[in-house]
């Protein structure tokens, strides 16, 4: 499989995991809207622990549906605009694993959070909602951290493909060569060079 053969795949991987977090998002809403008792959950913790659930929800649509799609739809788009190669497959990769990974962390971390503090706030006393939630919120903020890396792994790989698309910059040594037999005639290889 040649190097611009993986990346499209890479490439689709980030549209399949934009269905997936579609169907699962849009399910969600489906359920916590129609589903009397899980509304009622919800509902009942207005304001309080119970939303973290939607945000939960809020954030596998927003961080998974959208930004998939805005991802996959990029990495097709500017290398094509410019007429050069993606910077870096090894990127794209680690790109679409950290933010995956990181986000599902996120959500797992938001629902459970979410759904702890729900039931205290049914059954229990309020004061001890904050200690429950605390170790999930904390987890919430780190794979926060990671999702951010990853965009900002994206936002970078970008960059530097518009660069290296003008001349200014080079593909990474582990990359060039592979790259620079698939390109076709006036792509740039490297800085000040263009593939006769």
């Amino acid at each position: 499989m040649t190097r611009d053969e993986r990346i499209k795949d890479y490439i689709m991987k980030f549209y399949y995991a934009c269905l997936l977090y579609a169907i699962v998002g849009f399910s969600w809403g489906a359920v916590m809207g129609g589903v009397e008792t899980f509304r009622n959950f919800v509902q009942a913790g207005a304001g309080g622990p119970s939303d973290l659930i939607v945000l939960g929800h809020t954030h596998i649509n927003l961080l998974g549906w959208v930004e998939m799609a805005i991802f996959g739809s990029m990495y097709y788009i500017v290398p094509k605009i410019y007429k050069g190669p993606l910077y870096s497959y090894r990127l794209l990769k680690i790109h679409f694993w950290m933010h995956n990974i990181s986000l599902v962390g996120m959500v797992l971390a938001f629902c459970i959070a979410g759904y702890k503090g729900g039931m205290i706030l049914l059954h229990g006393n309020v004061a001890d909602i904050k200690p429950v939630e605390a170790p999930y919120m904390e987890m919430v903020g780190i794979f926060g951290m990671f999702v951010l890396l990853a965009n900002i792994i994206f936002a970078y790989n970008i960059y530097m493909t518009v660069q290296v698309a003008k001349g200014r910059r080079e593909l990474p040594a582990g990359e060039r060569e592979e790259a620079s037999a698939e390109l076709l005639p006036g792509m740039p290889t490297s800085v000040g060079q263009v593939r006769q």
